[in-house]
Parts: C-alpha cells; sequence; structure tokens
C-alpha cells in the first residue's frame, strides 16, 4: 500500500457512511405513468446530469435517504456510479451515504475513480457485488477541507475537458456528411468542370455505341415505369435532369449484367464452411464503401450446385436492398452473396467504383427508392429501373481518383480526432490519479488531519433509512368459535335465543351452530326431566 500524503488517512467505506441495498417492488405497482415514489434501477435512468425515462412505484418497500450515490452492482453495468435521490432502488442496485463530514462530490468521484477496484471482486456468471465488497474497500481520505479544493479543481478541469470532448465529438457526423457533399458535387460534374476543359473525351452516345449489351438473367419481375429522382448519381428511370456536356443518363442493365443471390440450405451443414466466399449483411456492414476480399461465411460447390447462389466475377458492385437497405461493396474476388443484394456486373462502359461511389451518393435518401415503413426494401421493378448519370470513360476514372484522394485526406483528419479524443481521455485519468495521490492541490498544515475527522465519524456515522409505512395487519381471532360460543351462551335468556341472532353474535360456520342449537335443547330438556323427577 502506497504511502499516504500528510495528513490523509485510510478508512473503509463502511466505516465512514452506511450502504442500502435494494429491495424491488412488486411489477404490477411499478410504471412510468402514476406518481408515487421514485424507483431507480439503474444508470440508464441517469443521463449525466439529472434523471430521465423516470420510474414510479405505489408500494414501496424501502426508500433510501438524501445524499446516496447509487452503485450498480449486478450485470453489464457493475461498478457504475451516479448522483441518487430519495427512491425506492431496485435489487441490482446499492446505495451509499456518506457521512455529512466528508465532501459529498470527493466520495462520489473517489468511488467513481477506484470502480475497477471495486469490481475485481464482482463473482458470478452475471458479474456481481456483494454488501461487503463495498463497505470493505479501504479509501484514502483527505483532511475535508482539501477535498473541497480538490473537487473545486476537479470541476473546473473536468468543464474544460468536457468542452472539448464534445467539440471533438461533432468533427465525426461532419465527416460523414462531407463525404457525402463530396459525392454528389461529383455526380453534378462539378468536381471534374476543369478535367472537362482540359481533355477531349469521348462521349457517353459514341461509348455505348461500341460497349455489347450485357445479357440479363430471364424471368423476373418486369422494370417500373415510375420516376424516382435521386439526390446524387442514380434515379429510377430517367428523371431529365439537365447533365453536363457528354454525359447521359443511362440504365443500369444496358452497361451491367444485373443478379442477386441466394442462401443453401442451413438444414444441409455439409454446403457449408468450403473455400467459396458468400457475402452477407454483416460483411456488407464491416466493408461498406470498399473492397471485401473474405467473407464470415462460406460455401463450397455444392452449396452452390443445390442453390440458386451463383459465383460472381471480382469487380462486381453490390447493394443491400432489404432490412439494412444501403450498404455498398465491391468483390474483390469470386464471390457469391445472399438474396439480400443485388449486383452489378460491369461492362467496359462502367467502372466499379464509380458504381459504387453513384449508389454511396444517394446516402439515406437510397431507401426513396424502397418500400415499407418498418422495414425497407428495394424491389427489383425498381432495381430494373435505376439509371445512372454516365460520364465518359476517362472522366469516370477522374471522379474515382478525385473522391478518393479527398476521402483519404478527410479519413487522416478523422483519426486525428479520435487520437485526440484518447489524449483527452488520458488526460483526464491523469489528472484524477494525481487528485486522489493528494499531488494535485497543496496540503496545509492547518487542516484538520483526517484521522481526526474519521475518528469523528466512526463514532457518529450511523444513518437511520427509511422503511416505507408498512399496512397494519389483520386482527386474527385467538379464541376457538365453538369456545366463544359456550361463553356467550352463558348469559342467553332462559328460554334461549333464536337461531339467527346466535349467528349473528359469532362467527361460525351454519352447520356447527345449527348442531350446538340442537345440543342445547336437548341438554335443556334433559335438565328439565331431572328437575320434574
Amino acid at each position: 500500500m502506497s504511502e499516504l500524503p500528510a495528513g490523509w488517512a485510510r478508512a473503509t467505506l463502511g466505516e465512514i457512511g452506511v450502504l442500502y441495498t435494494g429491495q424491488s417492488p412488486s411489477a404490477d405497482t411499478v410504471n412510468q405513468e402514476a406518481r408515487g415514489t421514485s424507483y431507480v434501477t439503474g444508470p440508464e435512468q441517469w443521463d449525466g446530469s439529472a434523471f430521465h425515462k423516470p420510474k414510479w412505484t405505489t408500494d414501496p418497500r424501502r426508500i433510501v435517504p438524501e445524499g446516496c450515490i447509487f452503485i450498480t452492482v449486478k450485470g453489464g453495468g457493475v461498478g457504475k456510479t451516479f448522483p441518487g435521490i430519495p427512491a425506492a432502488i431496485g435489487r441490482d442496485i446499492y446505495a451509499y451515504r456518506p457521512s455529512a463530514e466528508l465532501d459529498f462530490q470527493f466520495i462520489l468521484r473517489t468511488i467513481a475513480y477506484r470502480a475497477s477496484e471495486i469490481i475485481e471482486h464482482a463473482q458470478g456468471d452475471i458479474p456481481g457485488l456483494s454488501k461487503h465488497h463495498i463497505e470493505g474497500y479501504s479509501a484514502a481520505i483527505p483532511p475535508a477541507s482539501e477535498q473541497r479544493r480538490i473537487v473545486a479543481l476537479l470541476e473546473d478541469v473536468s468543464a474544460r475537458i468536457d468542452l472539448s470532448r464534445s467539440e471533438l465529438r461533432k468533427i465525426a457526423p461532419l465527416v460523414d456528411q462531407y463525404k457525402l457533399n463530396l459525392l454528389r458535387s461529383a455526380f453534378r460534374g462539378e468536381l471534374t468542370a476543369e478535367f472537362r476543359d482540359e481533355h477531349e473525351l469521348e462521349p457517353v452516345s459514341r461509348l455505348l455505341g461500341r460497349v455489347k449489351e450485357p445479357e440479363q438473367a430471364r424471368g423476373g419481375r418486369q422494370a417500373t415505369n415510375e420516376v424516382i429522382a435521386g439526390r446524387g448519381g442514380i434515379a429510377v428511370n430517367n428523371p431529365g435532369t439537365a447533365l453536363p456536356a457528354g454525359w447521359d443518363w443511362v440504365p443500369l442493365l444496358r452497361i451491367a449484367r444485373q443478379e442477386t443471390g441466394h442462401t443453401p440450405s442451413r438444414s444441409h451443414p455439409e454446403w457449408w464452411r468450403g473455400d467459396v466466399p458468400w457475402i452477407g449483411i454483416p460483411d456488407a456492414n464491416r466493408h461498406h464503401g470498399g473492397v471485401i476480399d473474405d467473407t464470415l461465411q462460406t460455401i463450397n460447390d455444392a452449396g452452390l450446385a443445390n442453390s440458386s447462389a451463383r459465383l460472381l466475377p471480382a469487380g462486381t458492385v453490390v447493394l443491400s436492398r432489404t432490412a439494412s437497405v444501403g450498404y455498398v461493396a465491391i468483390m474483390g474476388r469470386e464471390m457469391a452473396t445472399s438474396q439480400d443484394f443485388v449486383t452489378w456486373s460491369c461492362t467496359s462502359a462502367l467502372d466499379p467504383k464509380y458504381l459504387m461511389y453513384a449508389l454511396l451518393s444517394e446516402g439515406d435518401d437510397i431507401r426513396d427508392f424502397g418500400r415499407g415503413t418498418t422495414h425497407t426494401t428495394i424491389y427489383f421493378p425498381e432495381i430494373r429501373a435505376f439509371n445512372i448519370k454516365l460520364a465518359p470513360l476517362a472522366e469516370q476514372r477522374e471522379i474515382v481518383r478525385l473522391v478518393e484522394d479527398a476521402f483519404a485526406r478527410v479519413s487522416y483528419l478523422a483519426g486525428e480526432v479520435e487520437r485526440s479524443l484518447q489524449l483527452v481521455d488520458q488526460a483526464e485519468q491523469r489528472i484524477l490519479a494525481r487528485a486522489f495521490a493528494g499531488q494535485l492541490v497543496k496540503q496545509d498544515a492547518d487542516d484538520e488531519p483526517a484521522d481526526i475527522l474519521l475518528d469523528r465519524i466512526r463514532k457518529m456515522r450511523t444513518i437511520p433509512v427509511v422503511d416505507a409505512p408498512k399496512p397494519p395487519k389483520a386482527k386474527t381471532v385467538k379464541t376457538d368459535p365453538k369456545q366463544a360460543l359456550l361463553t356467550d351462551s352463558a348469559d342467553w335468556p332462559e328460554k334461549g335465543l333464536a337461531f339467527e341472532t346466535i349467528a349473528q353474535r359469532v362467527v361460525l360456520p351454519y352447520g356447527d351452530v345449527r348442531a350446538f342449537r340442537t345440543a342445547e335443547r336437548q341438554i335443556t330438556q334433559v335438565d328439565a326431566g331431572v328437575r320434574q323427577g
């Protein structure tokens, strides 16, 4: 154990505060609508500054007092800490209330900073902390005045760090927006305006005259006649948008063979784990906007032979069209795909990367070509009607070069931002380490030493928990009903009582009262006979 700074002392959390465990109320008394007692179940209700998504219970089993620190003690969030409120707490939460002699924020920050040391004791398949693990943790405590100085400086530094982190995090969405704007500019012909002026280019109309139309697979639904204008380089049918000189709107079926894929039956494991790469949605997600060289799953020749999947050539462009619509990539080698994709194998009139960037230029707006509210799907009538803003072949390659150069520069800047965020996190951890080692603020010889403070706390640390009021228990009958009836009958008049009156005076089953009344009559008759004799 490292040596403590002057005036500091050690104490367990159990010695300087009180720990309350949670007691979850019954499920039917908890909701977000009815007001009652606040009910906290985990850190997901704390957004860093206040509680949100409130839960309430009308039947709290226990209400923890004000001035507590909530600690998650079970599950994936084990060890997370956040300020508490007077509330009922679930079983996955403990509430720790430090002594009022200590600075609340200092103890909160100490527990948060040392959380990794505390959760080393978490046990079980679902990690969990016990009460004695938390109460037994030994914390380094400075004098009270120094606690306040440390907190004041940390709050100032934290505010600056949070501002820096917030500004850096704004850059990532700007990078994505920059890439999208760049692509849309490219397919308006703006990136290559000077290139067109400086080069004599073969117009698309002449290019198509010398490139044979590819053969398409037979069958399936026909292309729609509906026109849907895109935002970038793609549209459903020709929207008639003006294009730069030498460009044309061209149906993709004219310059690429369009196909789809299939999934071999999972009930035949012998068709899987072969040497044929097979693209699924996770692969397209990981390689969105790039080249796929390897896939998470593979099939074999038998899988190809026993399904509609087909081995497609390197350079084929894939677009996810169902569920996760809009992932675009290029095959780095021969591959097959699932039915979630539409594919295009390009002729010599179309650069595959140019097609990929045209599809990417639609961004999330590519869903406008599909249908469905919960799960959008782009159906084949629309896919077979896809048109592309086709530039002359040399200009296609120049657009690809300019786009990739710009993307490389902005990706480098994005990487620098990520490195800066890591440096900010590291700086924050170094500051916290200095704070809790007594190296952030100067010690003051006039401060009351922590050992005196801790001795005083140990003597007066008991803080009561507020138990929710319990409903009164129903009174139980301690006297046997039959005995009560016998006792009561001693005061009856000589002629007895009506049966209905007896039933109202005692709690006894109908049959028992009737039997007792009959026996009483018999006894009376025998007694009368003895007297007459």
